[in-house]
């Protein structure tokens, strides 16, 4: 708990709807805290900015002088040397930012839980600072058919992400609740809405009080 307030981690495979299960949970009064968009945030830092170009140069940067993310994750998906040095500037930063945002919400009584939508939760072990951790599931066709249309991948390029991953089986039997993002928009909010009163009531997965 934070401040009485619980904290849900969000995980799931890639294309499998965690943005909009996110933003379910912000429907019902969770302050939802995605850590793309605290990367998104930090990347604006102009210190941070001449930091990579001293790393990489021009390549990682856009016609604006933006970072172009898509370049950098080219660059280190192979490169493990790169992408912990990478890491190891990012991770502080997204903490702090993450932190601030939570004393907000703490502050904040609209707020009644946090959902940290983390696509690595528990590889970078944030698994271990929530409450309870929610997986999002879908079969691997939709998942196919959403990278698909969103960023153009085809299933050996899907195949080749969530190889770096931990796997989808582990997530989902390590996670305490599941919710199946594979039907109709009404279908994930019943579901959403459902769980996040099983989590305020202190529920355990298995039907007992859990957690408080």
């Amino acid at each position: 708990m934070y401040s009485g307030k619980p904290i849900i981690g969000l995980s799931g495979g890639i294309g499998a709807g965690k943005t909009f299960v996110g933003s379910l949970f912000a429907e019902f009064g969770c302050m939802v805290i995605s850590s793309d968009a605290l990367v998104r945030q930090v990347y604006l830092d102009s210190q941070l900015k001449g930091l990579l170009h001293d790393w990489w140069g021009d390549a990682v940067f856009d016609r604006d002088g933006e970072i172009n993310r898509a370049a950098i994750g080219k660059m280190i998906f192979d490169c493990e040397g790169d992408r912990l040095r990478l890491e190891h500037v990012l991770h502080p930063r997204v903490a702090q930012l993450r932190e601030e945002k939570m004393t907000a919400g703490a502050a904040d009584g609209d707020v009644i839980a946090f959902v940290w939508d983390t696509p690595l939760l528990f590889e970078t072990q944030l698994c271990a600072a929530c409450d309870v951790t929610v997986f999002v599931d879908a079969p691997e066709a939709i998942r196919l058919s959403r990278v698909r249309e969103t960023r153009g991948w085809d299933t050996a390029e899907l195949a080749r992400r969530e190889i770096s991953q931990l796997p989808l089986d582990k997530k989902r039997a390590i996670s305490d609740y599941i919710v199946v993002n594979a039907t109709n928009a009404e279908s994930i909010r019943v579901q959403v809405r459902e769980l996040l009163s099983r989590i305020l009531a202190g529920v355990s997965p298995g039907g007992s009080p859990g957690r408080s």
